[in-house]
């Protein structure tokens, strides 16, 4: 059994923002890659650390009253003296990262940076392109330090075309593959649909996967490259079947909620409770008899069931009658059964319920880390296991500039003279000025 984890003495110079880019780096760091992210303190980069304000604990606390709370996630509800190191977006997907700062933007930032180019091996962005152009921190300039870096490029849109240069959050990639349309329930409008941030979990995954590959081609060529990975065509493959339905038989599908054609009943069923619910497919003809037999009632016997046409026509009639069946059942009970039926169905849990999950908690899923600012809290586990190298989460979410000391002085050796000027000059701290507030 190995004790060495497979990406040990691999580097990575993070230079991400919001989630794609910061949750591939994650899963590079969890299996041993040395990720060091750059950040800037002379500006806040948005949607990473959630530094754009000065929250107060009153304002977060009212904000949470009013079922606003995601954009004031704080540890216990208290922004702290830095704010910026105790969100829960981004100490989400920060641990086991290093941590630098660094203003790319500037001529002697870039020279930092090419200098720690220089001692790693892989570079991972998710900017806009004009950002990184205007940076010059192409894969060409990098190659003139290190030759052999492998370079992940993750723009929204790509690095050519008329969409080059488009800014885009989660939401807007949603909606140009048509995954957000998608998700629209049949009697509603897109606007009715709450957000989802596939593409970002999507583009982190395959980013991660992309760097292995080019790596294990590197080790074989001894050549590095760029990898281009735009995020929005990375997941149209997700959607792929609804796409062929129309390229192929000139069908633009329709929005699906929570429909799986030719699937039915399918969908979200009410429980006894405030706002508790169970999920049931059905797909076959037998899934179907199990749920029957589990009802009970003399309405599920009507022949229009008998057959997955029938019951897909009468989809609407069928799922308002198992709804009004679940209404007053206990969720986990009636979970429980279906599946000793052999009926298709799973609880809907939230937060507080997947914490108390008694399945995650005997396969030890959430793993504790203690954050120096943040307090001691369950983090999501690791999503893969090696039989042969065990691994577990390892460091605190990395906190802003926190291991300035090691790569300034240890990795890159800068004197006492060069870090005292990027000080003066407002690259190296643990805080962001006041002057940064407001501006992007």
């Amino acid at each position: 059994m190995s004790k060495r984890l497979p990406l040990e003495g691999i580097r990575v110079v993070d230079i991400t923002v919001v989630w794609a880019g910061p949750y591939c780096t994650q899963l590079l760091a969890e299996w041993g890659a040395e990720v060091i992210r750059v950040e800037p303190r002379q500006r806040i980069q948005p949607s990473t650390r959630n530094a754009e304000q000065r929250a107060t604990r009153e304002m977060v606390e009212r904000m949470h009253a009013g079922g606003q709370g995601g954009l004031f996630a704080y540890a216990d509800l208290d922004p702290g003296e830095r704010p910026w190191n105790r969100h829960a977006h981004f100490n989400s997907h920060a641990r086991n990262k290093l941590g630098m700062t660094l203003d790319i933007m500037t001529e002697e930032g870039l020279d930092v940076l090419k200098r720690l180019v220089a001692k790693s091996d892989v570079v991972v962005e998710n900017n806009v392109p004009e950002t990184i152009d205007r940076a010059g921190i192409s894969y060409e300039a990098l190659c003139e330090v290190n030759p052999g870096i492998v370079m992940l490029r993750m723009p929204a849109y790509g690095l050519d075309g008329p969409y080059r240069n488009y800014r885009s959050f989660g939401n807007h990639m949603e909606a140009m593959t048509g995954h957000h349309y998608l998700r629209s329930y049949p009697d509603g409008d897109p606007s009715m649909t709450g957000s989802s941030f596939t593409a970002d979990a999507a583009g982190g995954i395959h980013g991660a996967f992309a760097i292995m590959m080019a790596l294990r081609q590197r080790r074989r060529t001894g050549e590095g490259q760029m990898i281009e990975l735009a995020q929005a065509e990375n997941f149209l493959p997700y959607i792929g079947e609804y796409i062929l339905q129309y390229t192929v038989n000139g069908v633009n599908p329709e929005p699906r909620g929570n429909e799986m054609p030719p699937h039915a009943p399918c969908g979200a069923f009410p429980c006894e409770g405030d706002d508790y619910w169970v999920a049931i497919d059905i797909w076959t003809d037998g899934q179907w008899e199990a749920l029957r037999a589990c009802i009970g009632e003399g309405w599920a016997m009507d022949e229009r069931f008998n057959s997955q046409p029938g019951r897909w026509e009468s989809r609407q009639e069928l799922n308002e009658r198992i709804a009004y069946w679940t209404a007053g059942q206990e969720r986990y009970a009636l979970f429980h059964r279906l599946q000793a039926a052999g009926v298709p169905a799973g609880v809907l849990q939230d937060e507080p319920a997947a914490y108390a999950c008694p399945h995650l908690a005997e396969r030890g899923f959430f793993e504790e880390l203690t954050h120096p600012e943040a307090g001691t809290h369950r983090y999501p586990g690791l999503n893969v296991r090696f039989t042969e190298t065990p691994n577990h989460l390892r460091r605190h979410p990395v906190r802003l500039g926190e291991d300035n000391d090691y790569v300034y002085r240890e990795l890159l050796g800068f004197s006492e003279e060069e870090i005292e000027r990027l000080v003066e000059l407002g690259h190296i701290g643990e805080e962001y000025p006041p002057e940064a507030y407001g501006r992007r």
